[in-house]
């Protein structure tokens, strides 16, 4: 019998999702789509019983957003919520604003599946040239994180998102999941595989066909040594689930029209 049990997922859809655009910290709202994913995933969880003590989320709204939607349907507005730029997206760089397809295109699609999902391949950084580098770095929200504006990143590949995301995990998420407290991390796409990553054991190689679909909850259940005693679970479902992956996976492709 698992000891403690952790949800995590990935945001609802937002603009830039539906655009098929590297979006990373730039910040967005969700989709019509996506708030309607934000609510099923609300309704879900409340059908299954799930009663949160507390959640974790990016300082993005698109991860804000989900929270706030998922606690109004499950009648749990109240539960504490912490943010923390350590579960932010995956920092693009350079690649940021960019059309995933047209990259495809352009670069070939395994140049692009490198940048998306492997471990340790850093995208080009982002420079003050960039047309998203004044928002993001002149953003309030960076100015009051536990690292100085200068010592955030310009690009990060996956490896760095799991050092950045772990400190936070053990010191902030960790203590609280030990105290017996049932935990909604509301995350993205990056740092949810990037956690998965680390709880679950799964190799540099093999993180790369990990694929989360946006708004669906993972359960995970761990034992006293937050050791899994299973894979993860989509919560959901799964026929839906499966297309929602596939969607995912066909973004960095290049479309049929173009071949």
């Amino acid at each position: 019998m698992a000891k403690y049990r952790l949800v995590i997922l990935r945001h609802g859809e937002g603009a830039w999702n539906k655009e098929n655009r590297f979006c990373s910290w730039v910040d967005q709202k969700l989709s019509s789509d996506g708030i309607k994913e934000a609510r099923n995933s609300g309704k879900h969880l409340k059908a299954l019983g799930f009663e949160f003590d507390l959640v974790f989320t990016s300082v993005l709204s698109r991860s804000i957003q989900t929270a706030w939607i998922i606690l109004e349907e499950m009648g749990q507005e109240w539960v504490p919520i912490q943010s923390s730029w350590r579960l932010n997206e995956r920092h693009y760089g350079a690649l940021i604003g960019l059309n995933r397809a047209e990259m495809a295109l352009n670069h070939g699609e395994e140049q692009v599946k490198l940048w998306r999902r492997s471990y340790d391949v850093t995208p080009p950084p982002i420079t003050e040239s960039h047309p998203y580098y004044e928002e993001i770095y002149n953003d309030r929200r960076y100015k009051c994180c536990d690292v100085s504006q200068d010592n955030l990143p310009k690009a990060e590949s996956l490896k760095d998102v799991l050092d950045r995301l772990l400190p936070y995990w053990n010191e902030k998420i960790v203590p609280e999941l030990k105290s017996g407290k049932m935990i909604l991390i509301s995350a993205h796409g990056n740092s949810s595989r990037a956690l998965l990553k680390h709880l679950e054991g799964i190799s540099d190689e093999d993180i790369v066909n990990v694929t989360l679909p946006t708004g669906v909850p993972i359960l995970l259940e761990l034992d006293e040594n937050l050791h899994p005693l299973g894979p993860h679970q989509f919560l959901g479902d799964q026929e839906a689930i499966q297309a929602a992956i596939k969607k995912v996976e066909d973004q960095g492709k290049v479309k049929s029209s173009e071949k």
